[in-house]
């Protein structure tokens, strides 16, 4: 077998398990999210998502570009690893002792004094996590994706059954916390467990020098990235109810769970393939634009459809006490359908190895929505949610714009590759939505909607020829007969 044979198999074997994978972990994630919703209230969300952005922070300082950085080493040894690990702990605890000091200040902020406690227990978290870093990054290099989907599914599993008992004992906002926790300190010891890689005592820092070269603009590109994804929940937080923190915090949760079950997929292996592929420019270029249109592929029908049937979703899974946040759900998805492609562009920044340029990239975007969401502040959440999914729309401009320097990729060339799925998408929801608004009951609505969608772009990729639809299936009907 050749090398592009051998690559092109453990591709598409990483995106078969990737997806599997992530389909069961949003159906986990919809099973738990869906008991916790109906027990729980907006405010409790609103808690915990008032501390998301900190969480979100520390945890980037945690990983601190490590996984990337190790990724694209050639010769990584038990040194590197090594030091990664004890340099991950370091940096844990003293973010621990930072916030646990500094609880009172965030509680003052938000004008919420429970806040207290809650952050203190909250980011025992960051302790956990960080024992995971340098086992997960060996995992990640070596293409081990179906040992971590296993850790993934046990985790969600195990922290999902906790909340739901915490929940229902009336600990409410505790419970998700806990839930948190538990779900950290499982991927901790999993990932240890398959890794098969073990750290020793012998505590040497000087690898991680160079790997700072590096991971240092990732460490601040995911900063602003953490920032950027959480600056919502902060903004409201300040400025409006915890109940309305809730809504959005509810609506962004299946958003994410929607966009990320494509780039979860593309995560186990976008970014190592496209190393492997780094000294042959035309070869990785082929690569890339095999991933955009199967990204493409996924993404857009997925998110639109679920911006099609929001309101149903979210009355039957969660009842009518969520319901306004179906419209904050409806405006998101049309972000999310873009986020997986901007997602393969950037990374395909870090796997040439710019990340000065990822970086700058990403601190540009998270200054527009920070410009375009202060100046909505006034005029409610409805337009903040707008121009916060405005700007993630436009700016995937600007990846493109990049990807095309770093391997020639022309606007034809992507325009090609993403349009035909984009319009096919747009074409068969908005038909969806005129053929069905007749339709009075719920149930039958989300139940007709989503099959009219999923047959009719089903059959007209069929009937189109696409050869990505075509791969897919033959495929999967491979690997059932085998």
């Amino acid at each position: 077998m050749s090398r592009q044979e051998s690559l092109k198999e453990k591709t598409a074997k990483g995106l078969l398990w990737g997806g599997l994978s992530n389909g069961v972990q949003q159906l986990l994630g919809l099973v738990f999210g869906i008991i916790l919703a109906r027990k729980l209230s907006q405010a409790d969300y609103g808690m915990v998502g008032m501390l998301a952005i900190f969480s979100a922070i520390a945890a980037c300082m945690q990983e601190g570009g490590f996984i990337a950085a190790l990724n694209r080493k050639k010769d990584v040894t038990q040194r590197d690893y090594n030091a990664v690990f004890w340099m991950s702990i370091l940096t844990s605890v003293c973010f621990y002792l930072l916030f646990f000091f500094t609880a009172p200040l965030i509680a003052s902020f938000y004008g919420e004094p429970r806040l207290t406690a809650l952050a203190r227990y909250s980011f025992l978290s960051f302790l956990f996590v960080s024992f995971s870093i340098a086992p997960r990054a060996y995992i990640f290099k070596n293409m081990m994706v179906r040992q971590s989907s296993i850790i993934t599914l046990v985790s969600m599993a195990l922290s999902g059954v906790v909340g739901i008992v915490m929940a229902y004992q009336g600990y409410a906002y505790w419970g998700l916390a806990t839930q948190n926790i538990v779900f950290t300190l499982s991927v901790s010891v999993l990932n240890f467990w398959f890794s098969g890689w073990r750290p020793t005592l012998k505590i040497d820092l000087r690898p991680v020098r160079e790997l700072l070269g590096f991971s240092s603009k990732l460490i601040v590109t995911n900063i602003v990235t953490a920032a950027n994804t959480n600056v919502l929940s902060v903004l409201l937080g300040k400025f409006y109810t915890a109940p309305e923190v809730g809504d959005f915090t509810q609506a962004n949760k299946w958003n994410t769970m929607g966009h990320s079950l494509i780039t979860n997929m593309l995560y186990s292996i976008a970014q190592p393939v496209l190393t492997k592929t780094d000294d042959d420019r035309q070869r990785q270029k082929q690569v890339f634009r095999k991933l955009l249109r199967f990204t493409a592929f996924i993404s857009f029908p997925l998110m639109l459809c679920l911006a099609l049937v929001s309101e149903e979703f979210i009355v039957i899974l969660i009842t009518e006490k969520w319901l306004s946040s179906a419209h904050i759900l409806r405006v998101l998805c049309l972000a999310g359908a873009v986020m997986p492609v901007s997602y393969l562009f950037s990374h395909l920044l870090i796997s040439r190895g710019h990340s000065s340029t990822y970086m700058w990239c990403t601190i540009g975007l998270c200054l527009a929505q920070l410009l375009v969401v202060g100046l909505c502040v006034p005029y409610g959440i409805g337009w903040m949610v707008r121009g916060f999914a405005l700007v993630n729309i436009v700016w995937m401009g600007v990846w493109f714009h990049f990807s095309h320097r770093k391997i020639g990729l022309t606007v034809t060339e992507a325009v090609s590759d993403v349009a035909p799925y984009l319009l096919l998408s747009v074409g068969i929801v908005l038909a969806t939505h005129l053929a069905t608004q007749g339709i009075s009951n719920m149930y039958a609505g989300i139940a007709v909607k989503v099959a009219m969608v999923a047959v009719a772009y089903c059959a007209a990729l069929w009937l189109l020829h696409s050869t990505i639809f075509r791969e897919a299936v033959g495929f999967i009907v491979k690997r059932k007969i085998e």
